[in-house]
């Protein structure tokens, strides 16, 4: 197994950090991102979010990696809970295919920046697992060095969702509000609605 440990500050506050999330698909950034569909969303009794979402990705292995392993397109869950109370949210996503190949398991914290309140710190945390012998090692490399150069690509395509909900009015300016003003249910249906609008905009860019 190898692992691969990164955090990164967002100028934005969580709340809206958590929002943009969900809706970092599609970007101009993430064309490898084939199909994103909601599996379950719900509500517990601590008023934290879970959802669980399947996506479909096309990848691409090295030549030498090719020719012994037919890997183009791979699905991948994605759960996630989001904590309004302590403002958390933890998510974690791997891959249902290919896993006699390579188990990629990348786990996520948001939390406000304990520097800056107004910031959000975003922990990673990537596990790269192959179980076969005498190439497992390398292909856990290729694993890694996938990973460090997709990041850099998913980091700039929350930049640019952040970019576009820090234009709006109300309450996306600074980020879904939980609470009285804005219910949970109200806000996940608007924030729909906003990404059906702009999601020709994101493909053709």
């Amino acid at each position: 197994m190898k692992l691969y440990e990164t955090s990164f500050n967002y100028e934005h506050p969580w709340s809206t950090v958590t929002l943009a999330y969900f809706l970092r698909y599609p970007n101009p950034y993430a064309k490898h991102v084939l199909a994103s569909d909601v599996i379950s969303r719900t509500v517990d009794d601590r008023g934290r979010l879970h959802s669980t979402r399947l996506l479909l990705k096309r990848g691409k292995l090295p030549s030498w990696g090719a020719r012994l392993f037919n890997v183009s397109e791979s699905y991948i869950i994605e759960e996630s809970v989001v904590d309004p109370h302590t403002q958390e949210m933890i998510t974690r996503t791997r891959n249902l295919d290919h896993t006699k190949v390579l188990q990629v398991i990348e786990t996520q914290h948001l939390r406000p920046s304990p520097g800056s309140p107004t910031d959000t710190i975003v922990e990673t945390t990537a596990q790269m697992i192959s179980p076969i012998s005498l190439l497992g090692s390398r292909i856990e490399g290729v694993g890694i060095s996938t990973f460090r150069r997709n990041f850099e690509k998913s980091r700039l395509g929350m930049q640019t969702i952040l970019e576009a909900l820090s234009q709006r009015e109300g309450p996306y300016s600074t980020g879904l509000k939980f609470g009285n003003q804005l219910s949970l249910a109200m806000g996940w249906r608007r924030v729909r609605d906003w990404q059906t609008q702009t999601e020709s905009s994101f493909l053709q860019s």
